[in-house]
């Protein structure tokens, strides 16, 4: 069996479509694995299954490279989003995830945006292994906490370069504090519209960029009275726009871009 798929980027953060619509689910745990492997398969930091679904355009299935799922993916969901209204040619679509129903649509520049649904701010949603004030955390540099479907952990520093997110990210991404492990954010404030991240993804290392930790950066910078509404995060691979009322959901607007497309070989010969 061979799978079709789609490669594609958000500003450097890889992810890959396969579009089960029509043909049931056959996605597993070892072949998310063995797509998932930079130097035997496709590479990617997320995956998206798409597949069909009947209150929404698409039902869409997010994977780890380690074979683990996850409820979203901010930069894997606009380039499902992207594919499906090129399809279409429609400017609007509702898709359905793990997160719940996520609207999606192309800007007049091209970018797509997607409502990311609300942040959950309790101590027992992001979730964290103690009842305590998510803005701020017991731990050293006093980071605030949050979820977007999945958790977050965000350092407000004064210099990026003075950071070994190498060494730093993954002892937080494993602390007990975090029973799911978290993503954790190191922010440096240019202005109250404009930050520079950096990112130690969960499961992943250092994406150039992660649409879901964007939207907890910001988030968890809004909550601290740091950051205006409307933001310009600057990753590694480029820049894209948060924007957050501090009630309601989550706006994330960014390109993306296809790389090429494929067949994998599913099944081992």
């Amino acid at each position: 069996m061979s799978l079709s798929f789609h490669k594609m980027h958000a500003n450097g953060d890889d992810f890959v479509i396969v579009d089960s619509r029509n043909a049931g689910n056959s996605m597993t745990a070892d072949i998310a694995r063995r797509m998932g492997d930079r130097n035997r398969g496709v590479g990617f930091n997320q995956l998206a299954v798409v597949l069909d679904c009947d209150d929404a355009d698409a039902n869409v299935m997010f994977w780890n490279a380690d074979g683990s799922t996850l409820d979203v993916c901010g930069s894997a969901t606009r380039g499902v989003a992207d594919m499906l209204m090129r399809e279409s040619g429609m400017a609007s679509i509702i898709l359905r995830t793990n997160r719940g129903l996520l609207t999606c649509e192309r800007t007049v520049t091209g970018t797509i945006s997607v409502s990311m649904g609300e942040p959950l701010l309790g101590w027992a949603d992001v979730p964290l292994t103690e009842e305590m004030d998510t803005a701020v955390l017991p731990l050293g540099g006093a980071p605030a906490a949050c979820s977007m479907g999945n958790p977050h952990c965000t350092f407000f520093v004064e210099d990026l370069a003075t950071i070994d997110i190498a060494t730093l990210g993954p002892a937080l991404e494993t602390h007990p504090l975090f029973p799911l492990r978290t993503n954790v954010h190191f922010v440096q404030i240019i202005d109250r519209q404009h930050i520079r991240l950096r990112i130690w993804e969960r499961w992943g290392g250092i994406p150039l960029g992660s649409g879901s930790c964007c939207c907890g950066a910001v988030v968890n910078g809004i909550r601290r009275g740091l950051l205006d509404n409307t933001v310009a995060v600057e990753c590694d691979g480029g820049t894209v726009t948060v924007q957050w009322d501090g009630v309601g959901s989550v706006i994330l607007t960014g390109p993306v871009l296809r790389v090429f497309s494929g067949t994998f070989a599913a099944t081992r010969s």
